[in-house]
């Protein structure tokens, strides 16, 4: 039997160099039945990126369905899952989070009016931790729908930036992140920057300006690389049904029901806008079958299509909302352009909690809650990267009585994955070190009204309840919105938008910070992208924004931490140990330390380097442990005093006391009281406690003590 070898005969390899290292793209090798797909390479770093997209659209959505999922393996770094079925199972948080910042810069560059599924995969092959993958798959992403035939209005870059020693940082490496004061992902085109997401360690504002502005410059480049592959390799784009409305039934309905519409969207109150605009869409449905009524040749228009006619009156709300605040700068809750709602800030809601604050911003409110542990119940993480544990863990809620919807909890999805990571990332800059707050801290955001900007009320709702736990923050944090509007070359910004501005605009930049600088922001487009002056203009309005809540807000609610943590809370002990005594505190099989934890009812967790933690609810519990741990740890002197507990007799020579946990000594006969003792039952019981002296090791190896000793030298304290 013959073997004739496979020829790849489309196979090409691209190279290019980006922030200084070797980007490498092979087309036509791999997953050639996918509409369009490429292998990237960065430095050690492997990821497989495909494009598919269905033939036919959708029926019945007024949507784009894309999903991007970037599908982490762990073979990628040399590891094995470490769950029982020892295969990847639901996507890691990280991943979550990556599939959103590669989502958010994709999304608004496909056609409007494309139904078609689209999916693009990005599966990491492998990572070298110099290189992220995260960047690898932004860039893997962009090439495969660059090349492929599906219709796209790209390509895009993405580049991360660091902050080492006040110096920007383009594709930091490792060693580089640890030290960087910024985390800062950067999408954009080759006129415009298409997505922002950011961590910092209090970044001034220009700073942060001037970073996003290099990661542009780097980005421009690698778009004309990616052009130049697309010359080589790209397809023709495929021709698609469009999804436009129909632009006659618009006109109809909007010179029916837009003086109507105007009136129910004028109102700052979500509840009576529905309520408005549902007797609105009565009235069109009943206009629009006296217009084309139902008989036995004409089926029912209405029936047949209302997602259109749903679609015609979205597109006339949208209509009406951008021309109030293009032209007459109005709004539809008649805040000025720079005005921010209603605010309101309290603590200490919830007695038996560690910690809460709800902030309130118009009809958003959120309802924060701060439970500290010990180190041991921090998060471990089985990723990627060499991120292993994570103590400080925000979650965010926001069930679907929030915005009046009648809708069963179903879990965590990737919003609320998304919105509780991004006020965690907030946070952080702020937190104690273990050394100061030797806690492991959660956070939970409950959103229990919605309209507009909940993850920045959970960024205020988080410092209010962290501030009310007693945990020394640094500073406080406050987080903030700002819309767009653009036209053509026309456009403006408005502050603290609410939901209706949000689904209608062309931006959410969100921003929260300090007094100081910037700690986080994320920035969602609808639009090609943002000029330089647009985001130079966000990044004022928000910047004066968050420190109005912080200083007219939040401060005057709660100006510090609280000097202690609840009375519900564990009281944190710490102490370090000899790394050769930690066997002895832990004993035979955990026994010594098991008999602690019984005696005390304290949590104890020993680290490798002999660092303790001690949890307890009782303070002077904490301190009895503390102490227990302490006599073990401390190899003891004659003449120390201890408080032991009788296990043994030794009938006529003495008897076994246990004076550490886990230690014995013999008192002898001779030792027992200052008068002669005829027999040790006569003195003592197994089970008596009472205290003794250590008076060194015997010649034969054992622990001599004494309880006559021991009474005297209390006799003497005591007179």
């Amino acid at each position: 039997m013959a073997i004739k070898q496979f020829e790849f005969k489309n196979h090409k390899i691209f190279e290019y160099t980006l922030a200084g290292r070797k980007l490498i793209v092979e087309t036509g090798k791999m997953a050639q039945l996918a509409n369009g797909s490429a292998l990237i390479k960065y430095g050690d770093t492997a990821i497989l990126a495909t494009a598919t997209a269905s033939e036919k659209p959708r029926d019945g959505i007024d949507f784009l369905p894309l999903s991007v999922d970037y599908e982490e393996r762990l073979y990628a770094v040399g590891k094995i899952p470490g769950s029982f079925m020892k295969r990847e199972g639901r996507p890691s948080e990280k991943a979550i989070l990556t599939s959103r910042v590669i989502d958010r810069p994709i999304r608004p560059l496909f056609p409007k009016d494309l139904r078609n599924d689209v999916v693009l995969s990005l599966l990491v092959l492998s990572v070298d931790q110099d290189n992220s993958p995260e960047i690898a798959g932004m860039i893997g992403a962009s090439i495969a729908l660059t090349i492929s035939d599906i219709p796209w209005n790209g390509p895009i870059g993405g580049v991360f930036v660091g902050l080492c020693n006040g110096e920007i940082v383009l594709n930091p490496t490792a060693a580089e992140r640890e030290i960087s004061d910024l985390e800062l992902t950067v999408a954009a085109s080759k006129e415009k920057v298409v997505m922002i997401e950011a961590g910092g360690n209090e970044v001034p504002d220009d700073i942060m300006y001037n970073a996003i502005m290099a990661a542009h410059e780097e980005i421009k480049p690698l778009i004309d690389f990616i052009n130049k592959i697309k010359t080589e390799v790209g397809k023709e784009k495929f021709g698609y049904e469009s999804a436009e409305v129909d632009h006659d039934l618009y006109d109809k309905i909007k010179a029916f029901a837009a003086n109507d519409v105007k009136f129910a969207l004028d109102t700052d109150d979500k509840t009576v806008r529905e309520e408005r605009l549902l007797g609105v869409y009565e009235k069109v449905f009943e206009y629009l079958k006296t217009e084309y009524p139902a008989s036995p040749e004409a089926a029912d228009f209405v029936g047949e299509n209302e997602p259109m006619i749903n679609e015609c009156m979205y597109k006339l709300q949208k209509e009406i909302v951008r021309r109030w605040l293009l032209d007459e700068q109005k709004r539809v809750d008649g805040r000025k352009m720079d005005e921010i709602r209603p605010l309101s800030a309290e603590v200490g809601l919830l007695p038996r909690v560690h910690g809460s604050g709800m902030f309130t911003r118009g009809q958003t409110q959120v309802l924060t809650t701060a439970t500290l542990a010990p180190i041991s119940e921090q998060q471990k993480l089985d990723g990627l990267d060499e991120e292993e544990v994570k103590r400080y863990m925000h979650h965010y809620n926001m069930p679907g009585y929030s915005t009046g919807e009648a809708k069963a909890s179903r879990g965590a999805g990737r919003r609320e994955i998304g919105h509780g990571a991004l006020a965690e990332r907030s946070l952080i800059p702020v937190l104690p070190s273990i050394e100061e707050f030797p806690y492991a801290i959660r956070t939970v955001s409950e959103v229990i009204s919605s309209n507009g900007s909940t993850s920045q009320a959970s960024v205020c709702g988080s410092t209010l309840a962290l501030m009310d736990a007693g945990v020394p923050i640094k500073t406080p944090v406050a987080g903030i919105s700002c819309g767009l509007i653009t036209e053509n070359e026309r456009w403006m910004t408005m502050i603290d938008i609410q939901g209706l501005e949000d689904f209608f605009g062309d931006m959410d930049f969100k921003v929260a910070g300090t007094h100081k600088g910037i700690t986080s922001i994320q920035m969602d487009l609808k639009i090609d992208g943002l000029t330089p002056e647009i985001i130079k203009k966000a990044f004022e309005v928000t910047q004066a924004g968050r420190i109005m809540i912080l200083d007219e807000v939040m401060l005057k609610c709660i100006d510090k931490p609280k000097p202690d943590v609840s009375e519900y809370a564990p009281k944190m002990i710490t102490t370090k140990i000899a790394v050769d005594k930690i066997r002895e505190v832990i004993g035979t099989g955990g026994k010594v330390i098991q008999k602690i934890v019984a005696d005390t009812g304290a949590k104890i967790d020993i680290e490798d380097d002999g660092t303790v933690f001690i949890a307890a609810v009782d303070k002077a519990a904490g301190y009895k442990a503390l102490e227990m741990i302490n006599a073990i740890a401390i190899d003891p002197k004659e003449g120390d005093i201890f408080h032991g507990k009788v296990t043994g007799i030794l009938s006529g020579i003495g008897c076994f006391v246990e004076y550490l946990p886990g230690k014995e000594g013999m008192v002898h006969i001779s030792r027992l009281a200052n008068r002669r003792v005829e027999k040790v039952e006569d003195v003592v019981k197994i089970g008596d406690e009472f205290d003794v002296m250590y008076m060194g090791i015997n010649p034969k190896g054992k622990t001599d003590l004494s309880k006559k000793d021991a009474d005297n030298a209390k006799n003497k304290n005591n007179k």
